[in-house]
């Protein structure tokens, strides 16, 4: 991975948009220490959603009850949730 100072980064910054748009990584240091990393951003997936929720718990009966109670609430004509009654 290359790495560039921070001044340099600053001078070439649309170029080094331009890399990670290409999928390059860089090291941005300061004072000759590392700060920060430009790199392509991650492409999500449906399949990265099944992967990170396949560890939980699932909701159980009662968390489903009350979503709904919240949607019929919301679709009731002329009802105003805020009224206090």
């Amino acid at each position: 991975m290359r790495t560039i100072s921070a001044t340099e980064a600053s001078r070439r910054f649309s170029d080094l948009l331009d890399g990670a748009e290409a999928g390059e990584s860089v090291v941005v240091t300061r004072g000759g220490r590392r700060v920060a990393e430009i790199r392509p951003v991650s492409r999500r997936t449906g399949r990265d959603l099944r992967v990170a929720l396949a560890g939980l718990t699932p909701p159980d009966d009662r968390f489903a009850d009350d979503i709904a109670d919240a949607i019929s609430r919301l679709t009731q004509e002329g009802t105003d949730p805020w009224d206090g009654d």
